[in-house]
């Protein structure tokens, strides 16, 4: 079941009708996570961002993704813009890692 759709963030509602069984961030899908032994997938991006709407539609709106996303994670969208603090914390990490960051950022997490 897909989260979003009772969100304030035009991002996150533009997100809510995908098959990905999206979850807003917050406790609630970290707990669901590690009570599912399942690692998270966190997707950062904001609305106005055009390689956020292409991976949308070539990756989020496709069934077969959703179907391993849905069955092999946790899935948490997150927009920038609205969580800035959250956008800082794992930018910083991709760089780290990568020596480059950008949007959409994907993360994998333990819960």
């Amino acid at each position: 079941m897909n989260h979003l759709s009772t969100e304030k963030s035009p991002y996150l509602l533009q997100h809510k009708d995908n098959p990905v069984w999206w979850w807003p961030w917050g406790d609630e899908p970290f707990a669901r996570a590690e009570k599912e032994d399942k690692l998270v997938f966190v997707s950062i991006g904001y609305s106005t961002c055009h390689w956020c709407h292409v991976m949308e539609h070539e990756s989020f709106e496709d069934p077969e993704v959703a179907e391993f996303l849905n069955k092999h994670f946790i899935s948490i969208k997150v927009d920038r813009e609205e969580r800035p603090d959250v956008d800082q914390v794992y930018m910083k990490s991709v760089q780290a890692f990568s020596g480059r960051g950008g949007w959409p950022m994907s993360v994998f997490l333990t819960p």
